[in-house]
């Protein structure tokens, strides 16, 4: 039986139209909320690692 994920949006998501998050096995998959049948973005723990340790580093900030 495969285990159906639970995708989780970010609290700052108010519009519907979000990015999701979850973890399946050994990766973290990532997808469009408003495209959920496109294959999702597939990272490894370390790259998740290294992608938060950035987000809350600042890296990613938009001007």
């Amino acid at each position: 039986m495969t285990e159906t994920p639970e995708w989780r949006k970010s609290t700052y998501c108010s519009n519907g139209t979000c990015i999701e998050v979850t973890r399946v096995a050994d990766e973290y998959l990532i997808r469009d909320s408003k495209s959920p049948a496109v294959a999702p973005l597939r990272f490894t723990p370390d790259e998740w690692d290294a992608f938060v340790r950035g987000v809350n580093e600042g890296q990613f900030t938009f001007e």
